[in-house]
C-alpha cells in the first residue's frame, strides 16, 4: 500500500469516486480535525435525544396506566373484562390498545421505523458523503467502544441519538468529556439499568425494606462494572469486586427523568424534562466510598463524578484506550511500541484525543505497507458505497445489508460491542455474503463504471497486478465492479 492508499483506506473510509489522492497524506489527515462537522445535514434532520425520550416517557406512562386499569378491573370482578372506567385515557377503548404486550409491539415498530432505521440511514449518508473520513471512522470506533444495543424496547429509538449526541460532539475533545456525556446519556443509563439502582440505605431503600415490597429495589452494579471493565481501566487491571460494588454505591442517584421504572421511580423525585440526566438524592447510598484504594467523601452527585474524573486519566485507562486504537489502526496484534507511545500521549495530554490521534498519524506502525486489518461489514459497506459514488441511500436497504452481513448497526447484543479482529469477520460464509452483496450493488449502479480505471483511483499506487488482471478479464462492466468490491485490496485496509 502507498501512503496515499493508507490514508484513504486504513485511516479513512475508502476513497470517494472521482476524488484525487492526497498529495501529503499525513497533513491531509490532520487537516480533517478542523473541517469535521459534528452534525452534518442527514443527522441534523433527525429528532434529538429529548424528543425521542419524550415519546418513550409517554409510552411508559401509558403502560403504567394500562397496568393500573387491569389491576382495578381484576379487583372489581376477579379478572373479567369490564368497560373502561370513566376518565380513562382516550384511545384505549379497543383491545389492541388495552393489551400491554400488543401495545409494546406497536411501540417497538414505531420506534424502529421512525428513529432506528432513519438514524442508520443518516449515519450511512454522513459516512458516504463525508470529506473527513478519518474523524468519521473515529466516531464509529468510539461508538463501538461505548456500545449500547437496541435489544430492549426502551433502547430502539435512543441508540442513534446516543451516538449523535454523546459521541460525535466529543470525538475531537477530551476523553473525560466524552466519558461524562456517555455515562449521563439516557441510552446508557437505561441500557445498563442504572436508572433503577437504589442505595439500600437511601431514603427510598429503607422505606422499601420497611414495607417489604414485593417488587424489590436495590443496588444495580451493571453500569459501574462496565465503566471499569470496558469504558476505562479494562479487564484484569487490578480492580476488585469490592471496587465495583463501592462504585455502584457511589453512582446511585444518577438517573434519567421521566423514564424510570418500578417503585423507586415513583417516589425518588425523578422529575424534569424526559430523557435529561438528573441526580436523585433520595435513592443515593450515603457514606464514604473507597475505590481503587482512594477514599471519596464527596456528597451526592459529586461522589461518582470524582471517581469518573480519576478513571478518565488513570494509567490503566490510557493503556486500555491505546491498545484498542493500536489494534484498530495497526493490526489485530497491537504493536507494543505503538501502544506505549499512544499511552504516553494520552497521559501527557490529560486524555486530549487529538493529541493521541496525532501520535497515531506519526507512528510508523500505522503506515506499514502491507494491509493490517480485515474490514468489518460496516467498513466494507461504507467503502463500497463511496467507491461507487452512491447518492441515494435508502435507510431500510442499509439496515437489510448490515443484517445480511452479520453486523446489525447498534445491535451488538453486548456492552462489549463488536469484535475488531479478522477472525470475527473473515470466515468463508461471511466472505460469500459480501460477494453476493457486491454483485447486487454492482447490478444496481446506474452509471457504467470502468472498474479498471476506478480501482486504480481507489488504490493509488497500490493495486496489485493479479487484481488488475482479474478485473480486466471481466465479462461485463457490472462483473468488473463486483470483482473490484471483493478483491483483496478492497476487503482489507
Amino acid at each position: 500500500m502507498s501512503d496515499a492508499s493508507i490514508a484513504l483506506n486504513r485511516f479513512g473510509l475508502g476513497a470517494k469516486a472521482g476524488a484525487r489522492p492526497p498529495a501529503d497524506p499525513r497533513r491531509a489527515l490532520i487537516d480533517q480535525f478542523g473541517a469535521f462537522d459534528p452534525r452534518p445535514a442527514p443527522i441534523a434532520a433527525l429528532p434529538r435525544t429529548q424528543a425521542i425520550a419524550a415519546q418513550l416517557a409517554d409510552y411508559l406512562a401509558e403502560v403504567r396506566q394500562l397496568a393500573q386499569d387491569a389491576r382495578r378491573e381484576r379487583a372489581v370482578d376477579g379478572g373479567a373484562m369490564k368497560d373502561q372506567p370513566a376518565g380513562a385515557a382516550a384511545g384505549r377503548g379497543n383491545g389492541a390498545a388495552r393489551d400491554p404486550a400488543m401495545r409494546a409491539r406497536q411501540f417497538a415498530r414505531q420506534q424502529g421505523r421512525d428513529h432506528y432505521v432513519n438514524a442508520i440511514g443518516a449515519r450511512a449518508q454522513a459516512a458516504v458523503a463525508t470529506e473527513t473520513p478519518f474523524v468519521e471512522r473515529l466516531v464509529h470506533f468510539w461508538s463501538n467502544h461505548f456500545a449500547v444495543s437496541a435489544d430492549k424496547i426502551t433502547m430502539i429509538g435512543l441508540t442513534g441519538a446516543f451516538e449523535f449526541d454523546a459521541i460525535r460532539p466529543h470525538v475531537l475533545g477530551r476523553f473525560r468529556d466524552m466519558l461524562f456525556a456517555v455515562e449521563r446519556h439516557p441510552a446508557m443509563l437505561l441500557y445498563l439499568d442504572q436508572a433503577q439502582s437504589v442505595g439500600p440505605d437511601s431514603m427510598v431503600g429503607q422505606a422499601a425494606a420497611q414495607r417489604q415490597q414485593r417488587q424489590r429495589v436495590g443496588l444495580n452494579e451493571n453500569l459501574a462494572r462496565e465503566i471499569l471493565e470496558l469504558h476505562t481501566l479494562g479487564v484484569r487491571t487490578g480492580y476488585t469486586q469490592a471496587d465495583v460494588t463501592e462504585f455502584a454505591r457511589a453512582m446511585t442517584g444518577w438517573s434519567v427523568a421521566g423514564l424510570g421504572r418500578g417503585p423507586a421511580a415513583r417516589v425518588a423525585g425523578l422529575n424534569g424534562e424526559p430523557g435529561s440526566f438528573i441526580f436523585a438524592p433520595r435513592i443515593h447510598q450515603p457514606g464514604v466510598r473507597t475505590i481503587l484504594g482512594k477514599k471519596y467523601d464527596q456528597a451526592g452527585e459529586a461522589q461518582a463524578a470524582a471517581v469518573l474524573d480519576d478513571l478518565s486519566v488513570h494509567p490503566a485507562t490510557a493503556r486500555h484506550i491505546a491498545t484498542k486504537l493500536a489494534r484498530h489502526f495497526a493490526g489485530d496484534d497491537p504493536p507494543p511500541a505503538l501502544v506505549s507511545r499512544l499511552e504516553t500521549a494520552f497521559l501527557a495530554s490529560g486524555g486530549d484525543l487529538p493529541t493521541v490521534y496525532r501520535a497515531l498519524i506519526d507512528a510508523p506502525e500505522t503506515w506499514a505497507t502491507q494491509p493490517v486489518k480485515f474490514k468489518t461489514p460496516w467498513e466494507w459497506s461504507v467503502s463500497a458505497m463511496r467507491a461507487l459514488g452512491t447518492q441515494e441511500i435508502p435507510s431500510a436497504a442499509v439496515v437489510g445489508l448490515m443484517d445480511q452481513l452479520g453486523q446489525p448497526v447498534w445491535r451488538p447484543g453486548s456492552p462489549a460491542g463488536y469484535d475488531d479482529i479478522a477472525a470475527s469477520w473473515a470466515g468463508p460464509d461471511a466472505v460469500m455474503r459480501r460477494v453476493e452483496a457486491a454483485e447486487r450493488l454492482a447490478a444496481r449502479t446506474r452509471e457504467t463504471i470502468d472498474a479498471r480505471v476506478r480501482a486504480a483511483q481507489l488504490f493509488p499506487d497500490a493495486l496489485g497486478a493479479p487484481t488488475a488482471q482479474a478485473i480486466a478479464r471481466a465479462e461485463s462492466p457490472a462483473q468488473g465492479v463486483a470483482l473490484m468490491l471483493v478483491c483483496p485490496e478492497f476487503l482489507r485496509r
